[in-house]
């Protein structure tokens, strides 16, 4: 019978890497900052994309907004919201929530007023 070894291995080396979590808010000043501009850049990130919806929900206007770039956006974040998930990194799963949002938004809005 053979064993994999590189497997167990793995295992064993998630589970010390899971249990040597870095406390939060973290006393080091530049990783508490850095902890707290994650969850800003995650929230100001989407909110940027609120003009491409005003252009395409208000003004009724998808004219020029690529449906294609947009179902590719939606997809990329789901991936990064499931691994997220996986990992149980906050950070991640907030951020891709709002871009798993907005994006479905775009591209329903896209493929109703898209000329």
């Amino acid at each position: 019978m053979v064993h994999d070894t590189h497997a167990t291995h793995h295992i064993h080396r998630r589970k010390r890497l899971h249990v040597n979590h870095e406390k939060y808010p973290h006393p080091n000043k530049l990783k508490n900052f850095m902890d707290k501009a994650v969850y800003a850049t995650g929230i100001i990130g989407p909110i940027m994309t609120f003009p491409q919806l005003v252009k395409i929900w208000i003004h009724q206007n998808a004219s020029g907004i690529s449906v294609i770039s947009w179902i590719t956006y939606l997809l990329t974040a789901v991936v990064w919201l499931i691994y997220g998930i996986i990992h149980k990194e906050k950070p991640i799963i907030l951020t891709y929530s709002i871009w798993i949002i907005l994006d479905m938004f775009i591209v329903i809005g896209i493929l109703i007023y898209g000329g």
